[in-house]
């Protein structure tokens, strides 16, 4: 079981890993600064952005919990 778990932890990982790389990062530093022309709309996560942040955070829990098993088990 030991063994079993190990190979889904590394596989959360590395779909973890992929997940938060393939997302689009906003690397325009002038709207963090309120340089951003009066803007005040915030915007929302919509269509395949918001169904890769769903999938993102899934997986970040299954990670969690599959870490947090053999902690509850060795009690």
């Amino acid at each position: 079981m030991v063994q079993m778990l190990s190979i889904v932890q590394i596989a959360l990982a590395i779909l973890l890993t992929a997940l938060i790389l393939v997302q689009r990062a906003n690397t325009d530093a002038s709207g963090a600064l309120g340089a951003d022309g009066g803007s005040t709309a915030t915007l929302k996560k919509r269509g395949g952005e918001l169904m890769l942040h769903r999938l993102t955070v899934t997986t970040a829990v299954l990670f969690a919990l599959t870490l947090a098993i053999p902690l509850i088990l060795s009690r």
